[in-house]
């Protein structure tokens, strides 16, 4: 219900603003006022189209005066020499634009170590490429482009009028789809991309799919607002299409205002632009560059997300002071809740049911099960990191509803082997099985989607989203329903005991609630096979306990459940069986007292006993 009102109130008000500043060239005023606002929506919609790949993506790219020119020179092309309507050419203009994006995504995209800047060179290398190639051929030629010849499509009786129109509709319907694509799923995997791509992968984002769509969005928005810029310039020229100057304004406007919020872009460009036009007028064109570079400066160095996400992280910790101000009186207060983390034993009333339910009512294995039918299967996997050799032929099976703890001394591939079963890390031979079926060499997100989740050692949630959307991401993305999302996630974060946390961000979290929060991440994909790598490291006794609990209750719910930990305790405490990895293969696996007996086991931690 309140995404729909959100929904109603974002659209209702793009419309409204739309409505009322198409009325202006009816207004009679001087056609100044039309240039100026024309440009000030051009920046707009060139910002916030470089913002849906470089922002929401957090691809940074120098490249996207070559979008704009593709546009620019296709309409200025197939309006002057093949005589198209003007109107018809913007279309086309988004096209190539989109396909010169899809282009160039094909190739870096395919290549994990074009990120960051080198991604960036890439992009601003493209840009010189393509001026290149337009100025050495009969698209330009070198003398320019006129399109003096070219008819302004009749909008109003004025064409200063018509090509604000235009420039309106344009900065209306990208500000539309910048709000669209950031409140639904396809945005939420674009910013998961953004904090941690490999992680988005593993939850579940189909990553590759969503940098092209982003990618061509962002390029096609950019082509269409140039092909209606080049009818407004009227003459084209490579030096002045593909200079450095566009792709350095449009990256100061999103920075300044906020590339990862839809409105942020919209701010920065407006308040550059307003500067930039006062100064002009009064004829201080290079104070007015001064004063905006000194504001980009304060920005960054106070604001440094950006002056949307400020306002609005200085909202969410107002809100949260007011809730905890106004907390209902039977609530848990902060002391109430610090005595319940405290206390391995005490939990709040509504777990009491779940834990008697679900929690064995002896530590004793009794209500382990015996083995049955395989769920997982790791046959002979190898990885080589050139000459080093992680896994050498690891083989082991998970049963059906147990917890299988994966032990063994520090750098013997127990993380490269949930890696290798999660598709993080492709296997040099070998094979992963689930139920049977081959897995290994599935993309990371199709095996996720399967059914198999994990945790990190160190956890690594997303950055930008409050605790509830991390947790949400994955539920998302693991095959839950959108309509139920919320509410699955708010259930797990109950079921961990995090909820009273589900607006903090990550960094507002100790390390027990990141922890716990990878749990809930996990868990909120409801995954058949769950993959816990050293969940309990760092975490005091009483933690552990809490830890354990948990374990227990999900264990309980028919998760099958492989367990790395270097804590003895919970693994004798956990485990149906215990596996031993030394030196990149299975040692030995068995009953947790027979393992620990094991003289092999005991070696590989102790030493062997040597004649003097």
């Amino acid at each position: 219900m309140a995404l729909n009102n959100s929904r109603v109130r974002a659209i209702g008000g793009i419309s409204l603003t739309a409505a009322a500043l198409a009325l202006l060239p009816s207004l009679g005023l001087p056609s100044f006022y039309e240039s100026f606002f024309y440009v000030l929506f051009y920046w707009i919609a060139l910002a916030t189209s470089w913002s849906i790949l470089s922002g929401y993506a957090g691809y940074f790219s120098l490249g996207h005066a070559a979008f704009l020119g593709a546009g620019m020179y296709t309409s200025a092309t197939l309006a002057t020499k093949f005589g198209w309507p003007f109107l018809a050419t913007i279309p086309a203009a988004a096209a190539v634009a989109a396909l010169l994006g899809c282009g160039i995504g094909t190739l870096v995209f395919r290549l994990p170590r074009l990120r960051g800047e080198l991604f960036a060179l890439m992009t601003l290398a493209v840009t010189f490429i393509l001026a290149t190639v337009i100025l050495n051929t009969p698209i330009d030629g070198g003398p320019g482009v006129y399109l003096s010849g070219v008819p302004t499509p009749k909008l109003v009786d004025s064409q200063t009028g018509s090509i604000y129109l235009l420039g309106l509709a344009t900065c209306m319907g990208t500000l539309a789809i910048a709000w669209a694509v950031s409140h639904s799923r396809f945005g939420l995997g674009l910013y998961a991309i953004s904090d941690d791509e490999d992680v988005a992968e593993v939850k579940g984002v189909p990553t590759f799919r969503y940098k092209m769509a982003a990618f061509a969005l962002s390029a096609g928005i950019a082509g269409a607002v140039g092909g209606v810029h080049a009818i407004y310039v009227g003459f084209l020229t490579v030096g002045e299409t593909f200079g450095i100057a566009v792709p350095l304004s449009v990256i100061l406007m999103s920075v300044l205002g906020g590339a990862r919020h839809w409105l942020g872009p919209t701010i920065g460009a407006t308040l550059i632009t307003v500067a930039l036009f006062g100064f002009a007028s009064a004829g201080q064109s290079i104070v007015g560059r001064a004063v905006v570079a000194f504001m980009l400066i304060v920005a960054v160095l106070c604001l440094p997300e950006g002056i949307v996400p400020a306002w609005l992280k200085r909202r969410r910790l107002a809100s949260l002071r007011q809730e905890a101000k106004a907390a209902p009186a039977n609530s848990e207060s902060d002391s109430a809740m610090k005595r319940r983390d405290a206390a391995p034993n005490v939990v709040r009333v509504a777990d009491v049911q779940a834990v008697r339910q679900l929690t064995p009512k002896s530590p004793g294995h009794e209500s382990r099960p015996s083995e049955g039918r395989v769920v997982l299967s790791v046959e002979d996997v190898r990885k080589s990191f050139g000459g080093l050799q992680a896994l050498r032929g690891a083989s082991l099976e998970v049963f059906e509803g147990e917890i299988l703890g994966l032990i063994g001394p520090n750098g013997c591939g127990k993380t490269t082997l949930i890696n290798m079963i999660t598709g993080h890390l492709p296997l040099t031979s070998g094979a992963v099985k689930l139920d049977g079926e081959t897995i290994s060499g599935l993309p990371a997100h199709l095996i996720a989607r399967r059914g198999i989740a994990r945790t990190y050692q160190i956890p690594r949630p997303f950055a930008h989203l409050t605790t509830l959307e991390n947790v949400e991401m994955c539920a998302l993305f693991g095959g839950r329903d959108a309509a139920s999302c919320r509410d699955e996630s708010m259930h797990w974060l109950q079921f961990c005991a995090l909820d009273h946390r589900a607006k903090a961000l990550p960094a507002e979290l100790n390390l027990r609630e990141r922890k716990v929060l990878e749990l809930a991440r996990a868990l909120a994909a409801r995954p058949r096979v769950l993959l816990l790598d050293e969940v309990m490291s760092g975490l005091n006794p009483s933690e552990v306990d809490t830890a354990i609990r948990l374990v227990r209750q999900i264990r309980a719910q028919g998760t099958s459940i492989v367990f790395v930990e270097h804590l003895m305790r919970a693994v004798v405490q956990l485990s149906d069986r215990v596996a031993v990895m030394n030196e990149g293969s299975l040692l030995t696996a068995g009953r947790p007292e027979d393992v620990m007996r094991d003289e092999r086991v005991v070696g590989i931690y102790f030493g062997h006993a040597h004649a003097a």
